[in-house]
């Protein structure tokens, strides 16, 4: 769990270089604690980037949704253990078998390092969810994957702020919400399943991400003051 005197804010950090991504973590330096890094920074700037990152003060939550078999997985939450990251997510459809496999490693490496199970993409929706995954509708998948991310001693869970009250009593209460899809607006973006800040606090995320919504702004210091009101809003309950 967060402080008390820090804001349960992530800053999904999409963007395309290296040089964009470093001017606007200067703009938010101190403003913010948590930064989400994607696959293609960390293709361009790899483990020296997140290091980076940490030096800066910065807690990383790496989200590569690794979804592999079991000793690949492990050997994978073995590197990553020791580079400082807050964060890294696992897919849950992996199974059981291979989210144990990264507990366990990085349990008997001593990392701090939280793990979290991706449950289905906030980009989906019934549709799209239907044609990759016939025969099984998407409530019934959240609900599955939330409650084996928390048996297998995952930290938590990544899940729509939409998908909060379908898995509540699925999990237990200390398995961490991490929310993407959280908006002040609609954008017409990717994401299809979405909810405020304050809403989503509300329906139990512990963290939420927005990205867009703060490095696109016109102004990122008073984005980030509107986005900290609906968080506060939303934590008074």
């Amino acid at each position: 769990m967060h402080r008390d005197d820090e804001l349960p804010l992530i800053m999904a950090l999409d963007l395309e270089t290296l040089a964009d991504a470093r001017k606007t973590l200067n703009l938010v330096r101190g403003k913010l604690d948590y930064v989400k890094i994607g696959p293609r920074l960390f293709a361009l700037g790899g483990v020296h980037f997140v290091k980076e990152m940490v030096d800066y003060g910065f807690k990383v939550f790496l989200d590569l949704k690794l979804h592999d078999i079991p000793n690949t997985i492990r050997l994978a939450v073995e590197a990553f253990g020791g580079i400082g990251l807050w964060s890294l997510t696992l897919h849950a459809a992996g199974g059981r078998r291979m989210l144990e496999e990264a507990v366990a490693a990085r349990d008997r490496m001593g990392s701090s390092m939280k793990l979290f199970g991706i449950s289905v993409l906030t980009s989906f929706n019934e549709e799209v969810w239907s044609e990759a995954t016939p025969g099984c509708p998407m409530e019934e998948a959240l609900r599955q994957r939330a409650w084996l991310c928390d048996d297998s001693g995952l930290d938590g869970v990544v899940c729509s702020p939409l998908d909060l009250p379908v898995i509540k009593d699925r999990v237990s209460p200390g398995l961490l919400k991490v929310v993407p899809g959280v908006r002040l607006t609609s954008l017409g973006d990717d994401q299809t399943r979405i909810a405020t800040p304050c809403q989503a606090i509300k329906n139990g995320a512990d963290y939420v991400v927005m990205g867009r919504p703060i490095y696109k702004a016109d102004d990122i210091e008073s984005a980030m003051n509107v986005i900290g009101d609906s968080i506060r809003e939303g934590l008074k309950g």
